[in-house]
This record gives C-alpha cells, sequence and structure tokens, in this order.
C-alpha cells in the first residue's frame, strides 16, 4: 500500500495552517486548537496508523473534528429549543447567537397570546378593537342590512371603518335591543316575592328582601342570574341575523321613529396586522429563528468533549471508508489486496448512528419537563421515607 501513504512535507500545527477547516467556525478558539492537533494523532491511530498506512490529511481530520462539533451543537440546541420555545417566541430573533449560552426566565406570554383571541370573542379583552354604530328604525319594518346600513356617529358605514382594512366580514357582537331594566343589588333572587318582582315587574324592593355577608362570586353569579332572567322574563325584545340582515322583534311602530338600534362588532383580524404597534409579529416564530448560535467549544465539558471525540472518529473512519472505496483492490507483487473501502463506511455511519442516538436519548430525558417530573417523583421517594423514621423525643424532623 506504498503508493498510498500520505507524507506532509513539513510539520504543521493547527494554529500555522492556513484556513486549516471548511467553516472557521472555531479556529480561533485555543482550546478548539490544541484539541484540533491531538485529534489527529487519536483518530489516525484508532484506525491503525502505526501498522497500516491511513490515508488522510491533517485538514480532512479537523473537517471531520469541525463537523463532530456542529453535529453536537445542532443535537444540543436543538432540546435546548424544545424547552424554551414558548418563552422563546415573539422575542427579538437578534444576532442569532450568545442565547444558547443562557437560562432564560420563563414567562406566561405564550398562554396569554394563545387566550387572547377566546377573550376577544367574549367581549372582555384580546389584542383587537370592536366598535359600535347605529340603524335608524322605521315603522313596519323589521328587516335592516348591517353592512348597508350600520354606521358610526358620523354616518359613517362600519363596513368601511378604519378598523376594517381588509373588508373582512363583520362578527356581531352584543345587540342593544332590549328593555332598560331596573338594577337590583344584594337581595334574595329567589324569594317568592321577588319571583313576583322579575315575573310582573315590580321595581322597588320588598320587606322580604334580606341582606347578607357573602363572598365576592356569590354577588357575581347573582348579577349573572338577574341578567338573564330579566332578558329571558320580562323583555319582548329579539332579535335574528340571518346572513348579512338583522331582523328585529317586535315590529316597530310609530311610537319608535327615529330610535337607534345600537350594535357593537368586530371585524376578522388581520393577524399579521394588529391594530397597534407589535415587534413579536417579526420575532421568534418557529424553530429555525430561535436565537441559537454555535456553541463556544471552550465551555464544553468532559462530557461533550468525548462525545465529538467518538464522532469525528466516526466521521473519519467513514470518509477513509470513501478514500479506499475509489478502487476494490490494489495490485502488489504477484497478487492484489483487498481493500476494505465499504466495511469503513458501514462501520463509520453505525457508528455515527449510535453516537446520536445516545446523545439524543440522554437529552431527552434532561428537557424541563422531564426535570420536573424527576423531581417530583424525588420529593415523593423522600416523603415516603421519611415516614419511616422515628421522631424522638417528640421532634420533628424538618427539611429546608
Amino acid at each position: 500500500m506504498s503508493n498510498w501513504v500520505f507524507k506532509e512535507k513539513c510539520v504543521a500545527t493547527f494554529a500555522n495552517t492556513l484556513n486549516p477547516t471548511p467553516f472557521g467556525a472555531f479556529d480561533t478558539d485555543v482550546d478548539f486548537q490544541t484539541d484540533a492537533d491531538s485529534m489527529v494523532t487519536f483518530v489516525k491511530r484508532k484506525l491503525g496508523d502505526d501498522i497500516l498506512s491511513v490515508e488522510l490529511t491533517k485538514k480532512q481530520v479537523w473537517a471531520c473534528f469541525e463537523e463532530a462539533f456542529f453535529q453536537y451543537g445542532q443535537i444540543v440546541n436543538e432540546y435546548q429549543a424544545r424547552s424554551q420555545i414558548s418563552t422563546f417566541l415573539g422575542t427579538s430573533t437578534g444576532s442569532l447567537s450568545g442565547s444558547e449560552q443562557k437560562y432564560p426566565r420563563d414567562t406566561l406570554e405564550f398562554l396569554i397570546r394563545q387566550a387572547e383571541p377566546y377573550a376577544f370573542e367574549a367581549s372582555i379583552g384580546g389584542s383587537y378593537n370592536s366598535i359600535s354604530g347605529s340603524i335608524t328604525l322605521e315603522p313596519g319594518r323589521q328587516d335592516y342590512d348591517l353592512y348597508d346600513e350600520l354606521k358610526d356617529e358620523g354616518g359613517n358605514l362600519l363596513f368601511s371603518s378604519s378598523l376594517n382594512k381588509n373588508n373582512t366580514r363583520m362578527k356581531i357582537q352584543e345587540v342593544f335591543h332590549f328593555n332598560p331594566q331596573a338594577a337590583y343589588r344584594f337581595f334574595d333572587t329567589t324569594s317568592a316575592i321577588n319571583y313576583l318582582n322579575n315575573e310582573f315587574s315590580f321595581e322597588s324592593f320588598t320587606p322580604e328582601t334580606i341582606f347578607y355577608v357573602l363572598p365576592v362570586f356569590e354577588d357575581i353569579l347573582r348579577a349573572g342570574q338577574m341578567n338573564v332572567s330579566h332578558r329571558v322574563r320580562r323583555s319582548n325584545y329579539y332579535y335574528k341575523v340571518i346572513g348579512t340582515k338583522i331582523r328585529i322583534f317586535p315590529m316597530p311602530t310609530g311610537d319608535q321613529t327615529n330610535r337607534n338600534l345600537w350594535v357593537r362588532v368586530g371585524f376578522a383580524p388581520d393577524p399579521l396586522d394588529p391594530p397597534f404597534a407589535d415587534d413579536t409579529i417579526f420575532g421568534v416564530s418557529n424553530l429555525s429563528n430561535v436565537p441559537f448560535g454555535d456553541l463556544e467549544y471552550s465551555r464544553v465539558n468532559s462530557i461533550g468533549r468525548q462525545w465529538v471525540r467518538q464522532y469525528t472518529l466516526a466521521l473519519s473512519t467513514e470518509l477513509l471508508g470513501h478514500v479506499r472505496s475509489k478502487f476494490s483492490t490494489m495490485p502488489i507483487p504477484n497478487n492484489t489486496v483487498q481493500l476494505d473501502g465499504s466495511t469503513l463506511v458501514t462501520q463509520g455511519r453505525d457508528d455515527k448512528k449510535a453516537l446520536n442516538g445516545k446523545l439524543r436519548e440522554m437529552l431527552e430525558s434532561l428537557t424541563y419537563d422531564k426535570i420536573i417530573e424527576m423531581n417530583a417523583t424525588k420529593a415523593e421517594n423522600i416523603q415516603r421515607q421519611l415516614k419511616t423514621v422515628p421522631i424522638l423525643n417528640g421532634r420533628a424532623i424538618t427539611m429546608g
């Protein structure tokens, strides 16, 4: 195999070699420089260099070393992003470096943002605005077109409002079409007398009115009960929305001339153009723009560096196999030698697959949700063990 032996003309180190790696991402890292020179010796000896010729140059081994650390960083960052993606969503993408070395504080912004559409639909909040307008009722007419007749105080059609930039459909949120009701506060709505109040519109307090000191939620529930009761029991006002039209019950009469029917509507929001300045739309949206850069080799501990060594060896084994696979045999005096290129390629790929699987399995067990589960199990086990410890002289065992 003497024709395959590669002899370097001079002893070159990583630090004094021009462009030693394809991307140069870690070339200035002192620890990477030192380990790169040792990596050449490690790889070649593992591949039998003291006995056989290993047809790999230093730059080829260094390229494998760089790729191995890229692979390690990609897998670690992927699992780190899985643990933190809800916190990073909407934040600035920045320069895509630096955040991989940080442990950010968790926030509830993701949950709040997910809840906002429901708050908007329920008319209790959200990030989008609604607007009120009115329709002038006409005697003897029940049907009105919301898109053509619903106007604001200035007489402008609500459908043409600046809030409706994309001419989307209107969403009816509330129609103010019911009798004004008297406000009852803090009295027993379930008494016989007050049932008569609800039924026959008695508007004054009665001797049976009873005042209680109750939790606030009781007042909230009672207020809701009264509101629904008033609308169902005491009002004959009703409406029905069909397509773009609203039908009013009862039919407006002459004494309702110039009476306005008020309606509050919202518009289907544009998710990329809200009615307020929102830089989070241009922030982190998925795994591809989480602000993670390359890991710093000097900050990686011995666990990570050993994985990188083994992966560099696997890559080098595969590369050597490709080199030797160029020819299946090699002539020697009076015979030929069968080369082991395909075997080395298979071995290198199998080693890479095993290393990737091992690292992913370890990281999978260390995502933040798994850590919470482990700590909860640990706390339960500690409590279970403490139950078996006798308490001497009445002294309790305390923790923390």
